[in-house]
């Protein structure tokens, strides 16, 4: 039988540990990778969490995978990453599959708008007037 996003996401959440700010916070602090994996007209729109590293969820694979030329060197499976995208959906699909990539410690903070209403600082990268 074929896979539902329903599916998908049952098995996402089932997978990923759901993080609040405060959580989130203190896995940085320590050393975790803030990684916000919505698309760029996205973050160019909204900002980025504050300290949050951007790939969006398309490049993700290519990013996290050292095998690949198009690596990210902020991704290293020792390293705790906490994830967030605009309601939560990307985040855990995301931090699946870096699970099963390997990686041990992945953590859904839900989506910018949980970071910014719980007194996280919101960045924007891009002057929109530019």
């Amino acid at each position: 039988m074929a896979l539902t996003v329903q599916d998908m996401m049952a098995a996402a959440n089932a997978a990923v540990e759901r993080v609040d700010l405060a959580q989130a916070q203190d896995l940085i602090e320590k050393g975790a990778l803030l990684l916000d994996v919505r698309d760029g007209p996205e973050v160019e729109k909204t900002g980025l969490a504050k300290g949050a590293h951007h790939v969006s969820r398309g490049m993700l694979e290519f990013r996290a995978d050292a095998a690949t030329p198009f690596h990210d060197k902020a991704f290293d499976k020792d390293r705790p990453i906490v994830l967030y995208c605009a309601s939560g959906g990307r985040a855990a699909l995301a931090g699946k599959l870096l699970i099963d990539m390997g990686y041990h410690k992945v953590f859904n903070l839900g989506g910018l708008k949980d970071w910014a209403e719980q007194g996280g600082a919101v960045e924007h990268v891009l002057d929109p007037g530019m």
